[in-house]
Formats: structure tokens, sequence, C-alpha cells
């Protein structure tokens, strides 16, 4: 396929799997199209045009011919200069051309703007109860920190790379987040688990997460007992990056009685635990490997065509079909 119909694919598959209605992403795409209309010339000049159809400021294609050819790519979860050299030398054999190096985790202008797609939790809070005005005060907070946090990062170390070499690189990271969150709370809702040992039998029984038990990272249970009841589940992995660490009391408030997560902070966790809240880290980079295996699954059924990937930097593939 197309490096453009790659894009475009992984952005509906993103919409598709989103937590929020889709009559919300169609008014927050709407909204996007009004503003720009509203725009000077010169400001149409330096607007993002790819915000008027995709709505996760952390996917995009960062270097590459929209029409080039994409058979084989090169796909890691972190996706560094390493990375692209290496594709690059992979290039050098004609047998094992690299046609597009994918990252999960977002560089360059995706990473810049990674903060804009923490909003998504406040839907996401919201549809598990808790007080919308409650969860936008304490999500605009963290979202101003994660805004300054990146700031002063060099966010085009891999773009330069990419772009010096002529290696199309893009990288996909709310529409995979929202796969496995999609996936992880569709299973809890079938399986309905009634202790923490059973929310990790679950887990394990999935080949990513199997897979990171082998390599001595197994999902583990980090607030609870094995024997605690799960309750309610709340599966914490997507909206951007780790969210307000004040939350969690207004979770516990909603009914929410155990979150499923990718990773917590020292603090988050503190936090947590004084909540009374059970909290499970199903495994960072697994629960990533995931969601990406998942859309990319999703993209060779949309399309009808099979992609030879390269697994670097953390990621296996694994197809669920």
């Amino acid at each position: 396929m197309k490096l453009k119909d790659f894009y475009r694919l992984a952005v509906e598959t993103g919409i598709k799997n989103d937590p929020r209605p889709g009559e919300e992403i169609e008014r927050l795409l709407r909204e996007e199209r009004e503003s720009y209309e509203k725009l000077s010339p010169a400001e149409k000049e330096i607007f993002d045009r790819d915000r008027l159809f995709n709505p996760f400021s952390d996917t995009r294609v960062l270097v590459g011919d929209p029409e080039t050819e994409i058979r084989r790519i090169l796909a890691g979860i972190d996706i560094d200069g390493s990375e692209v050299l290496l594709a690059y030398l992979l290039n050098r054999d004609s047998d094992r051309r690299i046609d597009l190096v994918l990252a999960h985790h977002p560089s360059g202008r995706a990473l810049a703007r990674l903060f804009q797609v923490m909003e998504l939790q406040i839907d996401l809070l919201t549809a598990f109860g808790v007080t919308p005005s409650v969860a936008e005060q304490l999500m605009e907070k963290r979202i101003g920190e994660v805004e300054r946090r990146l700031l002063p990062v060099n966010h085009n170390r891999a773009v330069d790379m990419a772009r010096l070499l002529n290696i199309p690189l893009a990288c996909v990271h709310t529409p995979a987040d929202n796969c496995v969150s999609r996936y992880l709370s569709d299973l809890f809702q079938e399986k309905k688990p009634e202790r923490l040992k059973d929310v990790l039998e679950i887990l394990k029984e999935i080949p990513e997460y199997r897979y990171s038990s082998q390599n001595a990272v197994p999902p583990k249970i980090l607030s609870g007992a094995e024997t605690s009841r799960a309750g309610k589940i709340y599966v914490d992995m997507t909206g951007g990056t780790e969210g307000s660490k004040d939350i969690y009391e207004k979770q516990a408030a909603a009914g929410i009685s155990t979150l499923v997560g990718m990773h917590y902070s020292e603090e988050a966790l503190e936090k947590a635990k004084k909540a009374n809240l059970n909290v499970i880290v199903a495994g960072h980079i697994a629960s990533d490997t995931l969601g990406l295996n998942l859309l990319l699954d999703q993209l060779e059924k949309e399309s009808g065509e099979t992609l030879e990937v390269v697994e670097v930097s953390g990621f296996k593939r694994i197809r669920h079909y």
C-alpha cells in the first residue's frame, strides 16, 4: 500500500477504537476545519493541515513521499537515530529494503504536540463516572505540565537523520493505544474477573504479555493482593501519557476498584494506594506491542495486503487473526 493510505488507515483505525463517541471526534474535526478557514494566509502557511482529518496530534508521517509504496517496515516501540541508520544499512541489500521506519512513541512535531491528545482522558474519566468539571480541571493542570516539559526537548533528532538518509519515518501512538485499551476493556467486560489473580491470568493468556513474562517482565500487582476483589476495572492505557496524580480519589469515589495500566510513577502509585485502589501494571512495552499489533492487524485486513515487518526496539509482530 502507499504511505498515504497506510497513514489514513492508521488514523481511521484509531478513531474506530477511540473511547470517545464518534460524534465527539467529528465535532473536534469540524471545529478544526472552521478555525482553519478563519486564518490569514500567513497563519495557514504554518498550520498543520493533518489536523483537518487526524484528531491524534501524536501520530504523523514525519518524513517521506506520500506516494511511496510500503511493503516492508522496520517497526519498533522507540525509534531514534540508531534505528534509522539500521534501516539505511539494510537498504544496501535490495532483498532487505525497508520502505518505512515505524515508531510507536512519537518524535518530531508529533512529540512536540503530545500533550494535546491528553484531553481524551477527560472523556474517558467522565464515562466512568468522574464529575466532568473535576476531570477537566485536574487534567488541564497536568496537560500544562506536560506541555512545558516538552518545550525544551530536541524533538527532531531522529527526523533529521531520516530526512538526510531519505528514509520514510512515521509514528503511530494514540491510535495504537486506543486499540489496546479497547481490546482489554472488552476482554475484561466479557470475562468478568472476580479477583486480581484472575485479571493476571487473563493478561498472561495474551501472547504479548506471555512473551514479556518469559523475558522477566510479567504483569504485576502493585497495590492489592491476588485475592482482592477486582470490582470495576479501569483500563488506563490511552491518552498520551500519565494523567493527573490527583485523580485517584475521584476514581474511587466513582466506583472504580482496579486500575490496569502500562506504568505508574512512584508518586502516582502512592496516591492510588492512599485512595485504596488496586493497581496492576500490565507492562509498558508489552502493552505498546499489543496495541501496535492490533492496529497493524486491522490495517492488513482493511487493505487486503500483508506487510512484512522487521522487528526492533522491543517490538514483536504477533498477528491476532
